[in-house]
């Protein structure tokens, strides 16, 4: 019974915690902290990882995973946390490339399952009007935003550090009115 116990304690560490931020018709969206020695399973979807603190990895790095892929692993000496965009659609043959992306946006990834850009918005900054797809934004730094719809009217917004939401697709002019620059991931299923 002891053995049986403890191994149900490695299997739990090995394991670390998940928080699933959202669902949708589109996309199952969870959080996940591996402990040093840990592993994350594949899902049963296509998805993109983001990176965002951990051992032997860059903030803010995108991955695409594919069925089969090689688990990923935390083979450092602290916690790796990352989010995991699974997409639940058959996706599209359609490439966007950075059409209606306003210019600094740098798009990272494009295939059949999803458009993955960096947003950064240096702080008291104005962005020219564009178009966003409907997509998951994964907020690296957070701000205070304001943004002006193409029929004038305005709208204030606040993405916190650490926040991970589901935005409708919109045109609009972006302007940053805090006092940190805003950075972001966004992932616009397909």
């Amino acid at each position: 019974m002891r053995r049986a116990l403890a191994l149900l304690v490695c299997l739990v560490a090995a394991r670390g915690a998940d928080i699933e931020r959202l669902r949708n018709e589109r996309v199952a969206v969870v959080e996940y902290t591996i402990p040093p020695g840990g592993v994350l399973s594949e899902s049963a979807y296509p998805a993109v990882v983001v990176y965002l603190e951990g051992p032997k990895i860059k903030r803010g790095s995108v991955d695409f995973r594919v069925l089969g892929a090689v688990p990923v692993r935390n083979t450092g000496a602290s916690d790796l946390r990352l989010v995991r965009i699974e997409f639940l659609g058959p996706g599209s043959n359609d490439i966007w490339g950075t059409d209606g992306l306003a210019r600094n946006y740098k798009v990272l990834l494009e295939n059949r399952y999803a458009r993955v850009y960096d947003i950064r918005i240096p702080a008291g900054s104005r962005e020219p009007q564009h178009t966003h797809k409907a997509r998951v934004v994964v907020c690296l730094s957070g701000a205070t935003l304001k943004h002006v719809m193409p029929d004038g009217r305005e709208e204030s917004a606040t993405l916190a550090t650490g926040e991970i939401a589901w935005r409708g697709a919109a045109t609009h002019v972006g302007q940053n009115l805090g006092t940190t620059d805003l950075w972001v991931i966004a992932v616009e299923p397909k």
